[in-house]
């Protein structure tokens, strides 16, 4: 295992997609300027789609209560959730590898 293994860091070499094994790399890849922009970004696409679609009419007509409003948050936790799920299943590095 080389230093950026053990150190925590994604292992990142030049042009190569960062990987990771254990969970703090995989925190490292979450957390990841470039990655965590993108999953943001989704997030706030996606998630405010669905908030349109299923809470929106309850804010403007003014009868959202606290249980809508925490509707809304989940509504943008799951696609940033999500995107992460699929960032860190296509990062993974696997044991097969050889």
């Amino acid at each position: 295992m080389g230093p950026a293994a053990r150190s925590g860091r994604p292992i990142v070499a030049s042009g190569v997609q960062p990987q990771w094994s254990t969970w703090r790399e995989a925190l490292a890849i979450v957390c990841f300027r470039p990655h965590l922009r993108k999953t943001v970004l989704i997030a706030l696409i996606v998630g405010s789609v669905i908030f349109s679609i299923n809470q929106l009419d309850a804010v403007l007509q003014h009868t959202a209560t606290t249980v809508t409003y925490l509707k809304g948050a989940l509504t943008y936790l799951v696609p940033f959730g999500v995107s992460n799920y699929g960032l860190l299943m296509a990062t993974r590095r696997g044991t097969a590898e050889g």
